[in-house]
């Protein structure tokens, strides 16, 4: 006879429930990655693939109690979030089931989105490529203006707003960073001293009254030559 439920509706048999994850599963993402390209090679080997809508529950029904639900979630999760994958939902125009066969065109939304997130990423990187260019030119200046001062080394602090604490470990990742790649002199000429991050940088110093004194004279104008600065 078969089982009824609270609602009066038939209990489905227990050969038809979920399987449990045997005590093999794999457990978290790296043993999932590793599965999934040893029973699924057409879609997770090699390059990857945009993959079917649902894929999760494809998986589940083809490899029961293979993987812990935890663990499958966070594959899927960091794989469909990666860059590489986000790349190929730019360029192609089907997903793929669990057998690398087309599975249904890839949408115009899904391929904005991915542009999307690739952009914000890139920014992201270019944004803290220049921060930490920024604060390296500002750890050189503070070394060159340490080796040449004759202030205190309080005094000294003061001056550049670094805490005392932190200047030696300062000064020892900018000697690092100057040893590894030496800043070219003619270029820290043009450009100046760097500002501290988060500060604007300071401009371009004003030529000394005392120099442009110093300069020859203009003589006078040949007669008949027209003034340049009417032209």
């Amino acid at each position: 006879m078969t089982a009824m439920s609270e609602d009066n509706s038939p209990t489905p048999p227990a050969a038809n429930a979920p399987n449990p994850p045997s005590p093999a599963a794999a457990g978290d993402a790296q043993q999932a990655a590793a599965l999934l390209k040893r029973l699924f090679p057409a879609l997770f080997s090699g390059a990857p693939k945009p993959i079917m809508l649902k894929v999760q529950a494809a998986i589940e029904a083809r490899a029961p109690g293979q993987f812990t639900k935890k663990a499958l979630s966070t594959f899927l999760a960091r794989h469909t979030g990666s860059t590489s994958y986000l790349l190929a939902l730019t360029r192609a125009e089907q997903r793929f089931d669990l057998d690398g066969q087309p599975a249904g065109p890839l949408s115009a939304e899904h391929r904005e989105a991915a542009k999307k997130l690739l952009a914000e990423r890139r920014e992201r990187v270019r944004a803290r490529e220049q921060e930490m260019e920024t604060a390296r030119r500002w750890r050189l200046d503070l070394l060159h203006d340490h080796e040449t001062t004759r202030l205190s080394r309080a005094n000294f602090c003061a001056l550049k707003n670094v805490p005392e604490a932190q200047l030696d470990a300062l000064l020892a990742q900018a000697r690092e960073e100057r040893q590894a790649q030496p800043p070219r002199q003619d270029i820290a000429a043009r450009r100046g001293p760097a500002a501290r991050p988060g500060q604007a940088a300071p401009g371009k110093p004003r030529e000394s009254r005392e120099r442009r004194d110093q300069r020859a004279p203009r003589g006078p104008r040949p007669p008949g030559k027209p003034d340049d600065s009417a032209r």
